[in-house]
């Protein structure tokens, strides 16, 4: 599964890939994420209203980095994702549009955040496991982005070129007034494939 491409107009993938990788580099809690393997999509949202989700990352890989898991006495396996030279990713990073752009500078950081720390510290394609039943928030998801907050003063207080981040203080009607329509790369959503067993894939389902 690999990406497809617009071009013309404002590249909202690169920029928000850009971001995250600055972010990446400047913080230590976040230096594992390597964002050559992390596919960035934006998808279009229909309905032009506020709520709803603004953003999500995928693994790309079971817990502990396995490639499998079996459920219901079924192996099962995900779709590979790659990039554009052929390279497979470990995660998909998903933006909502317009709705992620129509939010303040703040959240939309909080929210790149949030993000950004679901990966697991490993970088194996399996998402950061927290105590409890509900490993990926724990027990409260408001509190769990919250907690983002601070991560973000952080990162702004160690100086972060303003061109990095200039772009999220527009909302998506600003950014489509000053440079055109807003594109990025797109990729399809990878689907459960269930494993035969003489190893042999059959298709999604």
């Amino acid at each position: 599964m690999s990406p497809s491409h617009a071009t013309g107009g404002f590249d909202f993938t690169h920029h928000v890939g850009r971001l995250c990788a600055d972010i990446a580099a400047r913080l230590p809690d976040l230096n594992h994420v390597d964002m050559r393997k992390v596919a960035v999509r934006f998808c279009q949202v229909r309905k032009g209203v506020s709520y709803g989700t603004q953003a999500s990352l995928t693994p790309l890989r079971f817990a502990h980095g396995e490639r499998t898991t079996v459920r219901r006495g079924q192996t099962w396996t995900i779709q590979r994702v790659l990039d554009a030279s052929g390279q497979e990713m470990l995660y998909l990073l998903s933006f909502y549009l317009p709705r992620f752009l129509d939010r303040s500078l703040h959240d939309k950081l909080s929210t790149v955040f949030h993000e950004l720390w679901h990966i697991s510290p490993l970088f194996d394609g399996d998402l950061r496991r927290l105590p409890g039943r509900c490993y990926a928030h724990g027990s409260n998801q408001q509190a769990f982005h919250a907690e983002m907050a601070p991560l973000v003063e952080r990162w702004l207080a160690l100086s972060p070129p303003e061109e990095t981040y200039a772009f999220l203080r527009h909302d998506f009607r600003q950014l489509v007034e000053r440079h055109g329509p807003v594109y990025g790369t797109r990729y399809p959503t990878p689907k459960l494939v269930r494993v035969d067993p003489p190893g042999k894939l059959r298709g999604p389902v």
